[in-house]
């Protein structure tokens, strides 16, 4: 299996295989270079099944390390944030010393709001200074923090904070897309009126950008400045946390049904994030990173704000699209800052295709080292074209895959410790550190070599979410107890196969599969082979019923600038789907669109289709990220219906 592996990976793969709580323990006194502990641990982990504790005893906090602890290791002149709104253009530079001196005040400031350990703190943010430094000081005198994505519909909102019980909101008066304002104080307020007691609120903090009227609303809504000047008498001191400490909740994306609130720790979530960010992206101190997810979802905890810090470099933070107020804004800002580490969407990616080569090409893009992509899988042909087409095979393109729930990559190549041969369409191996396989669902076997299965993970990671905030149980029956086969190990819910180099392959969600004539197909694996045609930018395919083959495969398609849609071109597109995978792939309709509906992380919404297409309850869109797409589809599967 680890022929084809360089010996430096394999040496790390067999280290943990062999001795996990010592491979783990022996990551943690090599990072004390950047993560502090007040005091040590006692123990490394302690996993009463389900749940665990890592490295329990310990006394650390997050913040120390990513601010004070860089401080005193002479990295105050340094930037450690450069923040740019795209919309407006204006650009914000903070060095380590004046994040420190910001952290302080806001932490201080908390204070005097009367949040204390253990509350939970709301950030209803665009991704901004502002909002990292809220998390920041939250973590630094135990509060709890949750980020939501600043867009997200009141009901969503609800949603979040009735599932955390958070008192405090941290909200701006308006964001702004394309442009356009999006009213995120309203928001708030509509959310509070639906909250069963709208007393659970104590205070609403309002950072006012001057773009539209808000009303405030007297005894709970306070300005920043008032907020800031809530500090005064308070101390700014940083609180030593235990490791198990909660650190952050999460709520998952939503893509499925109601969140599932994930929780994060001091000490676990610090070491793996920092861990992955050394072994799999190589992150060091002399880096200018740009993450280009949004500070709402995990990957902006983990890569746009705490993993940077804690290694001491410098962190891009961008709002906006890639394509407004001009179709080359992240070519730009790559150039302008000399960035040398980019962090993609696969949807991201395939929407810089869509629009065309030359926005790249114009830009010196020279200072970039690696690239790496995550969220679904990288299909080849968009692998391909940011290979080959922009950086001309100079740098690696490198996909990996992880979760909400895992807090930073599981599945990944070690770019860090020796880098892997890649293989386009696999996301590489288990990351270093952790047990995983691939397994059959019903009896738990160990899969042959490219045999479908689901991706387990046999022990416990510091990465991983120990529980659902306020839900146990869920926790265990939805990922510990999902499976008969894989009772006892973490259910991934991907369905993946394992080739003979131990490379995984994803084909999508396990429940996102089409039984044609009895053989499963990945609606993934249709998706990447209409992508491969030149003509598409994107698909989204689901599987509806057929009287003969039990399922056939219908699919929407996004063309690629200069394609026209039209009955010539579907059949070009259906022979392009049979030629590559065979005749057993049977698709029964194609409806050209101009968007997908997708979750504000860019996840395809598959289960949306599937709803709209065999007409049953939508469920929850409050995640949705254009709800124009949603009724675009409803409109193309009631004329495939019509045409059938």
């Amino acid at each position: 299996m680890t022929h084809l592996l360089p010996p430096q990976v394999v040496g790390f793969m067999k280290g943990a295989e062999e001795d996990y709580e010592g491979f783990w323990e022996d990551a943690a006194i090599a990072a004390m270079d950047d993560i502090y502990w007040f005091k040590e641990w006692d123990t490394v982990l302690e996993w009463e099944y389900p749940t665990f504790r890592w490295f329990t005893g310990g006394l650390t906090n997050i913040c120390y390390s990513c601010v004070d602890y860089k401080v005193e290791r002479g990295y105050g002149m340094k930037a450690a944030f450069i923040a740019e709104d795209g919309d407006t253009g204006v650009v914000r530079t903070v060095t380590y010393m004046q994040l420190l001196e910001m952290v302080k005040q806001y932490a201080a400031a908390l204070r005097g709001l009367g949040v204390q350990k253990g509350d939970r703190v709301a950030l209803y943010m665009p991704m901004g200074v502002e909002a990292a430094v809220i998390m920041l000081a939250c973590a630094r005198i135990g509060a709890i923090h949750m980020a939501i994505f600043a867009g997200f519909s009141p009901g969503a909102v609800v949603d979040r904070l009735s599932l955390t019980g958070a008192q405090y909101i941290f909200a701006q008066d308006a964001g702004s897309r394309r442009g356009k304002p999006i009213p995120l104080k309203v928001m708030v307020d509509e959310a509070i009126e639906l909250l069963e007691d709208e007393a659970q609120i104590k205070s609403v903090v309002v950072l006012k950008s001057g773009t539209v009227d808000v009303k405030m609303k007297e005894g709970r809504d306070i300005t920043w400045g008032e907020f800031l000047a809530k500090a005064e008498g308070q101390s700014p001191d940083v609180v030593p946390m235990e490791s198990d400490d909660v650190l952050f909740v999460m709520p998952t994306s939503g893509t499925t049904a109601k969140p599932k609130v994930t929780v994060q720790r001091h000490g676990g979530y610090q070491l793996y994030i920092y861990s992955m960010a050394k072994w799999i992206y190589n992150l060091q101190p002399d880096d200018v990173w740009f993450c280009t997810s949004d500070i709402g979802w995990i990957v902006g905890h983990s890569y746009n704000v705490y993993g940077p810090l804690l290694v001491g470099c410098t962190s891009i933070l961008f709002s906006g699209t890639p394509d407004y107020p001009r179709p080359d804004m992240w070519w730009d800002l790559i150039e302008r800052n000399k960035a040398t580490g980019l962090w993609f969407s696969p949807t991201g990616i395939r929407g810089l295709k869509r629009l065309g080569i030359e926005h790249a090409l114009k830009h010196d893009l020279g200072s970039v080292e690696r690239v790496f992509c995550a969220g679904e899988l990288l299909n080849p042909a968009a692998w391909e074209w940011l290979q080959n087409d922009v950086f001309g095979g100079a740098i690696p393109v490198i996909d990996h895959m992880w979760q909400t729930e895992t807090g930073g990559p599981i599945v990944g190549n070690p770019y860090g410790i020796a880098i892997a041969p890649i293989k386009p369409g696999s996301a590489a191996i288990p990351v270093p550190g952790l047990i995983a396989d691939v397994v059959g669902d019903k009896d738990g076997h160990v899969c042959e070599p490219m045999e479908k299965g689901v991706l387990v993970i046999k022990k416990p990671f510091p990465g991983l979410t120990s529980t659902l905030w306020g839900d146990s149980e869920r926790y265990k029956a939805d990922y510990w107890e999902t499976k008969e086969g894989t009772k006892g190990m973490y259910y991934a819910g991907d369905s993946a196969a394992k080739d003979e180099d131990g490379y995984i392959w994803f084909f999508g969600r396990a429940d996102e599969v089409i039984k044609i004539a009895a053989h499963r197909i990945g609606t993934v694996e249709v998706e990447s082979s209409l992508v491969a045609h030149p003509a598409v930018g994107e698909a989204g395919v689901s599987g509806v019923p057929d009287e003969l083959r039990g399922e056939v495969a219908s699919a929407f398609v996004v063309l690629t600038k200069g394609y026209e849609p039209g009955d010539e071109l579907k059949k070009e597109l259906i022979a392009h789907v049979r030629k590559t995978m065979g005749p057993i792939v049977v698709i029964g309709d194609i409806k050209f669109v101009s968007m997908l509906p997708k979750t504000k992380s860019g996840k395809i919404m598959r289960r949306v289709m599937k709803a709209l297409l065999t007409g049953q309850d939508l469920g929850d869109l409050s995640t949705v990220e254009e709800e124009a797409s949603v009724e675009e589809i409803r409109e193309a599967t009631q004329k495939m219906k019509g045409d059938a």
